[in-house]
């Protein structure tokens, strides 16, 4: 319609809808989609290839070329000295199972000579090696046999915090002869064993284990006693373990699960090499069931646990 108006001003011309041209809604979206899902997947590739843990017995194998005589998952328990009433409690459950398949494994490693000194240690702390010692400890003395639980550890002396009874003595008194092996043990009634802690000496550690004192004191346990457990220090912080191990019918190697380094892993079975002892089993420790289960492993402790509902106490 033409405008009767001189002005233009006056004209009113009818809006025409307008049409989208610029920015192309579907193709931005689309691209977004594919270059997130890119960057997704390339974070969890350079997660997957930094990542230095070990998740399955089958890679701890591979790396070490060990046998793997246990796996054990993390005690759901809050404080450290509720360990043994848990393994009282619950001697049905998962940790409990994976402790008695580690005593069968620790046992059966020498059919014609079964091992009566029995050494716990790990590349570094916080492994596990501890928990373990004190589990096995309660698991052999409930095959009604006398079993002493000897803290090695002595720089450390963590197992007051599992056992948190007095000890009349420890074992720096015993060896310097200042009290006897009865004098000055703990008859834990929970653990079913005998405790002998251990004690900070202004003698050096490695010394102290490296003496005719103490080999002749081991001696002596191995006759007093069906099974000694010597819980040692990491063999990468202190010489301690790879002193003891010569004292010892076997060697329990823990390893963390999916925290400990694959590289730590194999210095620490270096050292023990390089003084000629054999470690007699690794054990992939402190499993996270939930964790491993998200990572497609399995449940609980191993491979197969789905098939074990039903098997085990929570």
């Amino acid at each position: 319609m033409a405008c009767s108006k001189p002005t233009a001003a006056y004209c009113r011309v009818p809006a025409i809808p307008g049409k989208l041209v610029e920015p192309r809604k579907s193709l931005i979206l689309a691209l977004s989609l594919v270059l997130g899902g890119m960057l997704g997947i390339g974070i969890v590739l350079l997660r997957q290839y930094l990542h230095d843990g070990i998740r399955t017995a089958e890679e701890l194998e591979l790396l070490t070329g060990q046998t793997i005589i246990g796996q054990i998952p993390k005690m759901p328990i809050r404080r450290r000295n509720s360990l043994v009433n848990y393994l009282k409690d619950k001697p049905t459950s998962a940790g409990a199972e994976a402790i008695r398949n580690l005593r069968t494994s620790v046992l059966l490693s020498n059919i014609d000579n079964p091992p009566k000194i029995i050494m716990s240690t790990s590349s570094i702390p916080g492994e596990g090696k501890t928990t373990q010692a004190i589990a096995l400890t309660h698991n052999l003395s409930g095959l009604d046999k006398k079993v002493l639980l000897i803290e090695g550890d002595i720089r450390r002396r963590t197992l007051s915090q599992y056992i948190p009874q007095t000890p009349p003595g420890n074992l720096v008194s015993v060896l310097t002869g200042d009290q006897s092996l009865g004098e000055a043990i703990i008859s834990d009634d929970r653990l079913n064993a005998d405790v002998l802690m251990g004690a900070k000496s202004n003698v050096n550690a490695a010394d102290l284990f490296s003496s005719d004192k103490f080999h002749d004191f081991v001696e002596n346990v191995r006759n007093i006693y069906d099974f000694v457990i010597i819980d040692t220090p990491p063999v990468l912080v202190v010489p301690d373990a790879r002193i003891i191990a010569h004292h010892c019918d076997a060697v329990i190697y823990s390893v963390n699960w999916d925290r400990t380094g694959k590289s730590v892993v194999t210095d620490g079975l270096r050292q023990f090499s390089s003084v000629g002892v054999k470690v007699t089993g690794l054990v992939l420790s402190q499993i996270e069931a939930r964790r491993m289960k998200r990572y497609g492993y399995g449940g609980k402790y191993g491979s197969y646990a789905q098939y074990g509902r039903g098997y085990y106490d929570a």
